[in-house]
């Protein structure tokens, strides 16, 4: 399953969200692939640590190969990137992903990282594809190689305005270039249930019959100690009430995609 996650918002959580339930996955025995296509790189340094500023092939050399004509171009798994934990490889981000980004629409390399992941078929049980805070070039790329869409959501007014504006901008993916793309929820984050404006806002999405996932991930000082320490929650604090949110959360989202695997194969 080759899940993006996806908010023209910035600081609602997409690199939490994504390392966070990669990390469960791969927790879980699954082969899973953590793709980091923000320049500024959160995902990975969140799951390799202080081993980001080591020298190694990122995204942007993956890009820039795209923009040149070899004999022989190297392979998708080339640009993968171990990380401390089991299960969990990554495709790590780049500065340099921005001074490529003019170049790479300019030349409609657009449907460069669905091949690319197509290289990769049977070799990861579960892909989770972190995107920039815009709709840009990566964010379309991601948007075109994905089967599904979670959409984080902070409880904040402006973010339930851009939501529709979100939904619009996936559905003419879905209907230019990606037909089997879905969306697979919004993820409530940062809820403080004893508040009345997030316990409103909520309401009222799922009152438009939007498809709000549960459970909503709590507000939690853990997680900034998860991001200071480069250790989803799972490996910080297994038992804490948020690492158990996102593990049902993770489980919630593997049983709805279970049936549609299992048709794919009949």
């Amino acid at each position: 399953m080759r899940t993006v996650v996806f908010n023209q918002k910035g600081g609602v959580g997409k690199s939490t969200i994504t390392c966070n339930l990669a990390a469960i996955s791969a927790h879980q025995g699954q082969r899973t692939l953590v793709i980091d296509l923000d320049p500024q790189g959160n995902s990975t340094r969140y799951l390799l640590g202080d081993a980001t500023d080591t020298p190694r092939d990122t995204l942007a050399e993956f890009f820039d190969q795209t923009l040149k004509f070899t004999l022989r171009a190297r392979t998708t798994d080339e640009f993968i990137a171990d990380t401390r934990f089991e299960n969990l490889q990554v495709m790590p981000s780049s500065p340099l992903l921005d001074e490529l980004h003019s170049k790479l629409e300019s030349r409609y390399k657009i449907y460069k990282l669905r091949d690319a992941l197509a290289e990769l078929d049977g070799q990861f049980d579960q892909i989770y594809i972190d995107t920039p805070p815009a709709l840009n070039f990566y964010t379309r790329s991601a948007l075109i190689a994905a089967q599904g869409c979670l959409i984080p959501f902070d409880c904040d007014d402006f973010s339930r305005r851009a939501l529709y504006a979100l939904l619009e901008s996936v559905q003419e993916i879905q209907a230019d270039h990606n037909k089997g793309l879905t969306v697979a929820g919004i993820v409530v984050n940062q809820f403080q249930p004893r508040a009345k404006l997030p316990q409103r806002l909520v309401q009222e999405l799922v009152d438009e019959g939007l498809p709000v996932l549960e459970p909503y991930l709590s507000a939690s000082v853990r997680i900034k100690e998860s991001h200071d320490a480069a250790l989803p929650m799972i490996h910080l604090d297994a038992r804490h009430k948020l690492t158990l949110e996102y593990i049902a959360l993770h489980d919630a989202l593997q049983a709805a995609a279970a049936p549609g695997k299992a048709r794919k194969r009949a």
